[in-house]
């Protein structure tokens, strides 16, 4: 590697509440860390897919947002002065003679490096499209895979078609700015949490909603504008009129160039230890979503726990032979100055 390339202690890949907060906890022994995600803001899935959806099992944050999570994550590791990386994809990753590392991006970024630590969720994620005809062409003006912005919804003829959480989550959060609510499922059964599908099921029996069973057949609409789907039910085909269709079936997620680094995989996660959290390769950890092991939950909770024992095995890797004093932020001196509360 030329002498282009960053230095630093670790390179984080992904920038999602995991990535995040690792970013704290190995500030808080004093590791420089460089994060580089493939969206174009930091977030993850929390930001990209939710940020206006609630969290509730946050601890000492009753009720979160994804965007609140994400802006409280990167206000809380400010102190250490990270670097971020957007837009970006690792494309290669090789080690050196000496254990070190050297890592390549798609945008022609290179870093040289003690650690890797990959955060990156479930990896890329796509939504999986439902076979309907035409589709495309009311993607992004009457389609929609997430919500991103509650607010562009009100007023609207919202269809969304699905049965798991985050078609009845966002019944329930968009129903009071809709014009009209109308969910869609295949049928009357579904996979969601019991207190979500008891909710949608108050506000249709209120007469606030509507529920079809069925699946949509076709789209109608001009110029990427929808005015109705077709569906086929039981008794027949009928059109909702609708302008605003999302539907939910899940995400396709892929590991990308990470299977090609040399790790063990499990059904495209990656095995770790639970006392580091270390991959099979010696210096490369793996935290929140991406990783597996006996017990695991897939839990933002899990994943900062997962973080601060990862950042215990980095410093002695990065330190070798030095002491690793463990301190608490509520009564280290030494701590607070870092933080800059002292």
């Amino acid at each position: 590697m030329t002498e282009q390339a960053i230095e630093t202690d670790v390179v984080i890949v992904g920038a999602g509440p995991c990535g995040l907060f690792a970013v704290f906890e190995l500030g808080l022994l004093d590791l420089k860390c460089h994060v580089i995600d493939i969206l174009d803001k930091p977030g993850g899935q929390c930001a990209e897919l939710y940020p206006e959806k609630p969290i509730y099992d946050i601890p000492a944050l009753p009720i979160v947002t994804g965007q609140e999570l994400t802006d409280r994550l990167l206000e809380q590791a400010a102190p250490f002065n990270p670097a971020y990386h957007y837009n970006q994809m690792v494309t290669g990753l090789n080690r050196k003679d000496d254990g070190t590392f050297e890592m390549e991006t798609d945008g022609g970024l290179k870093f040289h490096c003690k650690v890797v630590v990959i955060a990156a969720g479930g990896g890329s994620f796509q939504p999986k499209k439902p076979p309907i005809p035409g589709i495309e062409d009311f993607e992004g003006t009457s389609v929609f895979y997430s919500v991103k912005r509650m607010e562009d919804f009100r007023n609207k003829d919202i269809l969304i078609v699905g049965g798991g959480d985050s078609a009845l989550d966002w019944v329930i959060n968009l129903q009071p700015l809709a014009k009209s609510m109308t969910l869609l499922h295949r049928r009357d059964e579904f996979r969601a949490a019991p207190d979500s599908v008891n909710k949608m099921r108050e506000l249709v029996a209120s007469g606030k909603m509507n529920l079809h069973i069925g699946q949509v057949t076709g789209l109608k609409g001009d110029n990427g504008v929808l005015s109705a789907a077709t569906v086929k039910g039981k008794e027949g085909e009928f059109n909702v009129a609708c302008n605003s269709l999302l539907p939910f079936f899940g995400l396709t997620m892929k590991l990308g160039p990470v299977a090609d680094w040399g790790l063990n995989l499990e059904e495209n996660l990656i095995p770790v230890d639970t006392e580091k959290f270390s991959t099979s390769e010696r210096g490369i950890f793996a935290i929140g979503d991406i990783n597996h092991y006996p017990g695991k939950l897939k839990l933002i909770l899990s994943g900062f726990h997962e973080a601060a024992l990862m950042a215990q095995e980095a410093f002695r890797i990065i330190n070798p032979g030095e002491r690793l004093l463990f301190q608490y932020t509520t009564s280290s001196s030494n701590l607070q100055k870092k933080l800059g509360v002292a």
